[in-house]
């Protein structure tokens, strides 16, 4: 005999507990999970990832629309309000370099990797494949 609530649907965002205290008791229950958990690790799981693809995709030089546009094209969504935060911040921590140069009449501010940031890409490459090596395992 099932011991969560009648009519509780089992394929919504609802996280099923039942925990047994004696022989003869057992307490169930039913608490709504965060409609927005999902999202919120996906953030996080993004995060790191569009970090190791900019490092990545600066081994080339680039300017801010070029490279988000490379990055779409290869399959990976960016928006403007996350990639370019993301360009100061690894231009901060020394590991892009930038200049402005005028192309085309407009004034356009180029990045690349910088000595340091190709010694960091590599060393996340390596520990991105032995963790994606690990999950194909896990998974």
């Amino acid at each position: 005999m099932a011991c969560w609530p009648a009519g509780l649907n089992i394929f919504s965002l609802t996280f099923v507990y039942c925990v047994t205290y004696s022989m003869h008791h057992t307490v169930c229950g039913a608490q709504d999970m965060d409609p927005n958990l999902f999202d919120t690790l996906r953030l996080e799981l993004r995060r790191g990832s569009l970090t190791l693809a900019v490092l990545a995709q600066l081994r080339s030089e680039h300017y801010g629309y070029t490279l988000r546009k490379a990055l779409v094209d290869l399959g990976l969504d960016i928006d403007e309000g996350t990639l370019y935060p993301l360009l100061r911040r690894l231009e901060t921590q020394e590991l892009l370099t930038s200049e402005w140069r005028e192309e085309g009449g407009r004034n356009k501010r180029f990045y690349k990797l910088s000595p340091g940031g190709k010694q960091i890409l590599k060393q996340l490459l390596t520990e991105w494949k032995d963790i994606n090596t690990s999950l194909n395992r896990i998974v």
